[in-house]
């Protein structure tokens, strides 16, 4: 008979958060497939238990899929596990799973925590419906065209992102899809655990007065509505940003009117108070 693959779900931060299921599949296993082995240790070392690993991260994912099908073939049964929360969602294990279904090999899930779940839990953003993005590209150009291309997605958006890129995540975020409402969370389950909620500049103000920012972090983002007005506090901040980021006027209007769903003409009359220019006649379509 064919063994089986366990995809295990372990804890985020805290040890204490992981199942007793999955607790009794990793002593059962006959292999661990893991990340990092050094990290997997401590766990398992916790929970007394005593098992033969390998190494299955995103450099060896392939090669390793492969190797990991012949002993499942072989009739031994393997869990396989990431750093932190859920294989596959952002990290590395949809291969092994693709390639043993199709071999006829039973993959079971063993379900566990979850960053995006966790953060999404305590957001304060509606759940009825949300997508899970993972990672932005790094670029400030790509992330923005990425950005631009789910504008006008109305579900709940999730997003992972390091410390070193969040601000500057946030910022193009601002930008691209106005100043809607957010909830920052770093550091899940952690010592030093901490959400921030509120509107996107709002966050962005808090994070650029600290020296330091640590921990990997998961940004849950208010989706499209159907609010077609914004205030006049709101109107300013997103044209102060623009001037600051060196757009024209022209330029400037044209995109705050966009983002924002309020007439170009309306727009503008603001513009001129912010460049503190004469007004002069803006032509253009509202």
């Amino acid at each position: 008979m064919k063994g089986k693959l366990y995809i295990v779900s372990t804890p985020i931060g805290n040890l204490e958060d992981i199942t007793l299921r999955a607790i009794r599949i990793l002593k059962e296993v006959d292999l661990i497939a893991c990340e990092d082995t050094r990290v997997t240790k401590k766990l398992l070392s916790q929970y007394q238990i005593h098992k033969p690993l390998t190494s299955y991260h995103e450099h060896n994912e392939k090669e390793k899929s492969e190797e990991l099908l012949s002993i499942l073939e072989s009739g031994k049964n393997i869990a396989v596990v990431s750093d932190a929360g859920t294989p596959g969602i952002s990290d590395p294990g949809y291969r092994i799973v693709n390639l043993a279904s199709e071999n006829g090999i039973d993959v079971i899930p063993i379900p566990g925590p979850s960053a995006a779940i966790a953060a999404l839990s305590v957001s304060g953003l509606p759940t009825s419906g949300f997508i899970f993005l993972g990672f932005l590209p790094k670029s400030d150009k790509k992330r923005r065209e990425f950005l631009e291309s789910i504008r006008e997605y109305t579900q709940t958006l999730i997003f992972y992102e390091s410390p070193n890129r969040v601000i500057e995540t946030l910022k193009s975020m601002v930008e691209t899809l106005g100043n809607r409402r957010v909830s920052v969370s770093r550091e899940i389950t952690k010592v030093f655990e901490e959400t921030l909620r509120g509107k996107i500049f709002h966050v962005i103000q808090i994070l650029e007065q600290r020296e330091g920012i640590k921990g990997e972090f998961t940004i849950v983002l208010e989706g499209k509505t159907n609010e077609s007005g914004a205030s006049d506090e709101i109107i300013n901040e997103r044209l102060e940003l623009y001037k600051e980021r060196g757009l024209t006027l022209k330029d400037t209007v044209k995109e705050v009117s966009r983002n924002l769903g309020v007439s170009k003409s309306k727009i503008y009359k603001k513009a001129l108070e912010v460049w503190g220019k004469a007004q002069v006649k803006f032509r253009g379509k509202e």
